[in-house]
């Protein structure tokens, strides 16, 4: 069988087989040596499985179609019996299709009418095909002999009571295989279906078959005519289901999304304030603490999910890392076992760049983390295997197959038409269809995609949006940094088309401000970064959206002195940013408290206070506020205190004083509050994250694929024409084993060998070109190797395919 399906293969054109490869790219990864080592990788258990995760639910039921009609003397079907199984469920050109598919990938090969089907199918499957059960008389005589008389078969059936016409219903839908109670006892309508031989007691595999064996099976022919209404296969879905989701205009989703976009940007760069105004420490099991999650999300207005989602993406985006408590100027806290400093979360300096970059820009640098990162926020809360909480960056949230999953989502919807809003359970059933073995088990990925699109605004309004679109297809091919920008945040040459697109929908940063009469600032649409900056010193955020409010009070006004501005500094600011007339009480504002700051200076003693005014210091030192500082009196103008100035400094400004700090000859000391950063890090990116799959091939670089297996297949039967001893490894020669002869069958006795777990001698060439063998019991034979037991030494050895050359059963 081996031998016939490698010539199949090497009667290809170079055209066929290229579009074989294509079909099948791990066939090629590594280049097989020749048509042989291609043969036997295509019936490998892992390619198979790899082909068959591709497929989608009709094509595999088609599938399953051939295996039931295999003819139990030949192991073939035909084109004409598969047809004849899906007769009135499917159109026949439907069928002809999903045969022609399935014989594109060689999982039927041979002639229309003895087709057969590649013996891994039956390995990496359900060994029940179509949820139908096996044959009466490979279960039971009795059985058999029901089956045997339709008529017979159809009274029993009927007659059967109503409990025992449920369970038979429940097994014709598949699987036909049911467990019996483990009290000992079997139930009533079971034990009538066992007695009159409608339903035949089994073992679990690898046990010997007894008469009360721990599962009962119902018969194939059984099966087949409780179907009798819905067809052998069940029923037949030859196209993908059409979601019934409403179809949005395509401009309200594009100005959704957006809105979304401007939102998580927001969010993400609140989130990250508030870990630098104060860090989060990271858990000796790695992650953030469930406390620190809650407050970030509370501080950034956000719920504790999209909190998360959004932190596993800063994290990704390398806009947040780890950082020893030594270096950032806090208190440096050790584990008295290894003297090891703690570790806490702070953003990176990564983070000042791509605040200078323009929303579109940003939001990019999150969506391609979010779409490489191997993370899924969606575990954050639930339970591990220990019954303990996974936190936000937790080791136990890690999934390898997240990427793919989004990938997945995306795709789905981008193959609806434009605007289209699908509900989420019509995602999940046509990506159930598309690629059923895939999407087992992958349904939490599947929403934890939606939902993450909806947050990042790739989707609004449910639908996939225009720049969505184009971040998924990756139009733009230009290698660019997501973090390149200037400081103004200018686009760089290397902007992609989804930022382009995105940009379009956006309003346009502006550079001003108006100022109320209540001393609120509303920024009328996002604000360049220059005027961000600034308004973060000199403005408390009221609320943030489209357009933003802001207000200015006497601490804000404080602390932009405090940093260095001076009282005509603000004055200047504010007639340069906003286009109404400033208000007098802002002018009041800010020249009373620049009338006040710095009449107090402070120093270390620990630390020291001084002031020419003798009665502002007497009312320092009288305020019982204050009685934590320890001040002492050293003369009518200076205090002193034991704590460090940093305190001193606070716990005046807490008490409504304006302090400020000066140096040795008496200046005043005003600087901007010292930013504490983490190593910047790399981001993850769906530019330079790995494949999810073998590499597709085409062009020039197939061709030399095809090319390079047909030269080895060339090269290799040539060689194989003069007999060459094969020797055991001890140099003593095996008799009847030569290259020539064992070659030829070598594959098909490696792969039957695997199956029966049997002994063989195997032909190879080791290192130094020396030919030798071995006795070994194969374990496994894929993606171009053998791996084999050595009994004797208790090793297991692997060899490469393309270095056996013969394979001989131990007699």
């Amino acid at each position: 069988m081996a031998t016939a399906f490698a010539d199949q293969l090497r009667s290809l054109s170079d055209d066929a087989l290229g579009a074989l490869i294509q079909l099948r790219p791990d066939l090629v990864v590594p280049v097989p040596s020749d048509i042989s080592a291609l043969a036997v990788r295509a019936q490998s258990r892992g390619s198979v499985a790899r082909c068959l995760d591709m497929l989608d639910e009709f094509t595999l039921a088609v599938l399953d179609a051939a295996r039931l009609s295999r003819s139990e003397e030949t192991a073939s079907t035909s084109v004409a019996e598969i047809l004849a199984l899906t007769s009135g469920a499917a159109e026949d050109d439907d069928v002809r299709v999903a045969v022609g598919r399935l014989r594109a990938r060689f999982l039927l090969h041979g002639p229309e009418d003895a087709m057969h089907v590649v013996g891994a199918v039956d390995e990496v499957t359900s060994p029940y095909p179509a949820g139908l059960g096996r044959p009466a008389d490979y279960l039971d005589a009795q059985a058999a002999a029901l089956c045997a008389d339709r008529a017979k078969l159809r009274r029993t059936v009927l007659a059967a009571p109503a409990g025992a016409r449920a369970v038979l219903d429940r097994l014709a839908a598949g699987p036909p295989v049911g467990a019996l109670s483990s009290g000992g006892g079997v139930a009533e309508p079971v034990r009538w279906l066992i007695d009159n031989h409608v339903l035949v007691p089994v073992s679990e595999a690898g046990r010997a078959p007894r008469a009360d064996g721990e599962l009962v099976e119902l018969p194939r022919e059984v099966g087949l005519l409780l179907r009798r209404e819905s067809g052998p296969l069940g029923g037949l879905r030859p196209f993908p289901p059409v979601p019934e989701g409403p179809v949005r205009d395509a401009k309200s989703v594009d100005s959704a999304g957006a809105g979304q976009v401007m939102e998580a940007v927001r969010s993400a760069e609140a989130l990250l304030d508030a870990l630098a105004a104060e860090p989060a420490a990271v858990l000796k099991a790695g992650g953030l603490g469930v406390r620190d999650h809650k407050r970030l999300a509370r501080t950034a207005g956000l719920d504790e999910a999209s909190a998360a989602l959004l932190l596993e993406v800063l994290h990704a985006a390398g806009l947040m890392g780890e950082a020893d408590v030594a270096g950032t100027g806090r208190g440096v806290t050790t584990s008295r076992a290894t003297g090891a400093a703690d570790e806490i979360f702070l953003p990176t300096g990564s983070y000042d760049l791509w605040r200078a970059l323009s929303i579109a820009r940003r939001w990019e640098a999150l969506a391609d983390a979010w779409l490489a990162m191997t993370r899924q926020p969606s575990l954050v809360g639930q339970r591990d295997d220990r019954d303990r909480p996974i936190t936000v960056l937790a080791p136990d949230a890690e999934r390898a197959g997240a990427p793919q999953a989004r990938r997945e989502v995306l795709t789905a919807l981008a193959d609806l038409p434009a605007g289209t809003a699908p509900k989420p359970e019509d995602v999940l059933a046509l990506l159930a269809w598309q690629a059923p073995r895939r999407a087992r088990g992958r349904e939490q990925a599947h929403r934890d995609a939606l939902a993450g699109a909806a947050t990042l605004g790739l989707t609004g309004l449910g639908a996939l949006t225009s720049y969505g679109r184009l971040l998924h297809a990756g139009d733009d091919h230009d290698d660019h940094d997501p973090l390149g920008a200037g400081p103004d945040g200018e686009r760089a040459p290397g902007t992609s088309d989804a930022v382009r697109a995105l940009d379009g929908l956006l309003p346009a940063p502006v550079d001003h401000v108006l100022v109320q009469a209540d001393l609120s600032v509303v920024v009328p649409g996002p604000p360049e970064p220059e005027l961000a900056a600034e308004l973060e010193v000199v403005a408390e955020l009221e609320s943030a959206g489209g357009a933003s409010v802001h207000r200015v009070t006497a601490a804000s006004v404080r602390r932009a002195l405090d940093i260095g501005y001076a009282a005509t500094d603000l004055h200047a600011l504010f007639r340069r940013r906003s286009r109404t007339p400033v208000p007098q009480a802002l002018t009041y504002l800010i020249d009373d408290a620049a009338r006040k700051h710095g009449g107090l200076r402070a120093g270390s003693a620990g630390s020291y206070l001084r002031s020419d005014d003798e009665a502002l210091v007497a009312e320092v030192l009288a305020d019982k506020r204050l009685s934590t500082l320890a001040l002492r009196r050293l003369a009518p103008t200076v205090l002193v205190s034991p704590l460090q100035l940093p305190r001193l400094l606070g716990a005046l400004r807490d008490a409504g004083f304006a302090p400020v700090a000066e140096d040795a000859a008496g200046a005043a000391v005003l600087s901007r509050p010292k930013v504490r950063r983490a190593a910047s890090r790399t981001p993850v990116s769906v530019r330079m994250a790995e494949p999810a799959g073998p590499p597709m091939l085409a062009g020039p670089r197939l061709a030399g694929v095809v090319e390079q297996i047909r030269r080895g297949d060339i090269a290799t039967r040539a060689a194989r024409r003069a007999p060459v001893s094969v020797r055991a490894a001890n140099g003593q020669s095996v008799p009847g084993l030569t290259s020539v002869q064992a070659h030829s069958q070598a594959m098909a006795v490696l792969q039957q060998a695997v199956r029966d777990k049997a002994r063989v001698w195997v032909g190879y060439v080791d290192a130094h070109g020396a030919t030798l063998s071995r006795l070994v019991r194969p374990v496994s034979l894929s993606a171009g190797y053998l791996r084999a037991e050595d009994e004797r030494t208790e090793t297991l050895h692997t060899f490469a395919l393309h270095r056996v050359t013969a394979a001989v059963l131990e007699d």
